[in-house]
């Protein structure tokens, strides 16, 4: 079987391959570098090419960093070849496929990393990737008496999954507004896509949708709350590695660090330009992708790297109200803040 290289991200989340030198050319590649000291560079080759995860990678925001600086070539110029990103379902998915990585690093939920630190894994978090949660909305059919938030009270709800960041976004919304979700009842969908189907067919009240899918179905429902005009900025992903990696590889994980913030920047910077590629590369409606983006400028979704505390704690309170965290988050057990840049460190 010809060995490949991941090239191109396409909606499931993994580049597309290009084929690689056959395995007895790399052995002699190899080789001559162990005699002369020097690296050999076949055709189609890179120095120490090297793979991520990203959550929800081409289905969701979060990974828009990682695709721009991978088109631009940012990683490589901060100092690492990354030439591919691995996407997953989320939650401890994305965790197992970090862990199994020969470079273990990637961007999952903020509860997934608090989960695998409270059940022995050690794992560091080192940088923040989204800190806003300016994607999600609840939405109702266009003819509901369904118009504000309190109008829920002994209605049913549908949720993708319990405990899931979808009913914690729901019930920090709630209690912002001062309903009482004991008087709301939530209902598994088992995905954004199910909950509508349940809403079109009259089985919940309304349903909770995060974007792009929001913009893609908006013609079909009526918003009834957006989380970003209530709810202020916490964090909801993080930049995470095992300690021995950090130890072993400090230069590399800086590297992906500053390579991912570069494109944090480019996005900002141009944000047309990063619609175009995410709809290429998402394989999604170019005004779609355009907006998508768009709407995440102003609430500054992308983090460029800091680790806020006020923000990771507005995070661990939300995870409280779901029943994922029941005790005390100690964040200075598993967070490093050594890796970030110079100026990133002096503020977070």
């Amino acid at each position: 079987m010809a060995l490949v290289r991941l090239d191109r991200i396409p909606a499931h989340g993994r580049r597309t391959a290009r084929p690689r030198p056959a395995a007895g050319l790399r052995r002699a590649a190899a080789l001559l570098m162990l005699l002369t000291g020097a690296p050999l560079l076949l055709p189609g080759t890179r120095a120490f090419a090297e793979e991520i995860s990203v959550t929800q990678y081409g289905t969701s925001l979060y990974g828009v960093p990682y695709t721009v600086a991978l088109d631009q070539g940012l990683f490589r110029k901060a100092g690492i070849d990354i030439t591919g990103i691995i996407g997953s379902a989320g939650g401890g998915t994305t965790v197992r496929n970090i862990l199994a990585s020969p470079t273990p690093y990637g961007d999952v939920a903020i509860g997934a990393a608090i989960a695998a630190q409270a059940q022995g894994l050690d794992i560091l978090i080192v940088n923040t990737g989204t800190r806003s949660v300016a994607e999600s909305s609840l939405v109702t059919m266009p003819d509901s008496p369904v118009r504000e938030l309190k109008d829920l009270v002994g209605k049913k709800v549908a949720v993708t999954s319990p405990r899931g960041v979808s009913e914690m976004l729901l019930l920090m919304e709630l209690r912002a507004q001062g309903v009482d979700a004991a008087k709301v009842q939530r209902v598994a969908s088992g995905g954004y896509v199910n909950g509508l189907t349940m809403l079109e067919q009259g089985a919940v009240a309304a349903a909770t949708l995060i974007e792009p899918l929001s913009l893609i179905r908006e013609g079909k429902y009526r918003t009834v709350v957006a989380a970003r005009d209530i709810l202020p900025p916490m964090t909801t992903s993080v930049g995470i590695t095992t300690r021995a990696f950090a130890k072993a590889h400090p230069d590399k994980l800086k590297a992906i660090i500053a390579g991912r913030r570069a494109g944090v920047a480019a996005i900002y910077a141009d944000p047309e330009a990063a619609g175009r590629l995410i709809a290429r590369d998402y394989k999604l409606d170019p005004e779609i992708a355009r907006r998508a983006v768009a709407n995440m400028i102003g609430p500054r979704m992308w983090s460029d790297g800091e680790l806020s505390q006020v923000e990771l704690d507005r995070a661990v309170e939300a995870l409280r109200l779901v029943g994922e965290v029941k005790g005390e988050v100690d964040f200075s057990k598993f967070i490093d803040r050594s890796f970030l840049p110079a100026d990133l460190q002096a503020k977070s």
